[in-house]
């Protein structure tokens, strides 16, 4: 972040792949509802995407024809959580 800044002082928004990266980013040790600011972040169905990412590996694994369709890539539903960063 320090080199980012340091390239780009005028930057005022930051995206990061998740709240821990944030935190890093603001130099804090905590995640995003203990941040100064409170991050803005997206709460991502965590539980879903393991029941999700289970079935398509049996799925793949169980594969008997070869014109079997599997997803190339699947999309999860998130939800944004705004706090004082957004």
């Amino acid at each position: 972040m320090e080199e980012l800044l340091e390239r780009r002082p005028d930057l005022d928004a930051v995206f990061a792949a998740n709240d821990l990266m944030a935190s890093g980013a603001l130099r804090g040790d905590s995640v995003a509802e203990s941040t100064d600011p409170p991050l803005t972040t997206v709460r991502q169905a965590i539980e879903g995407q393991g029941r999700l990412m289970a079935r398509l590996l049996l799925r793949g694994l169980n594969r008997d024809r070869a014109d079997d369709e599997s997803p190339d890539s699947v999309v999860t539903p998130t939800t944004p959580v705004r706090r004082a960063s957004a």
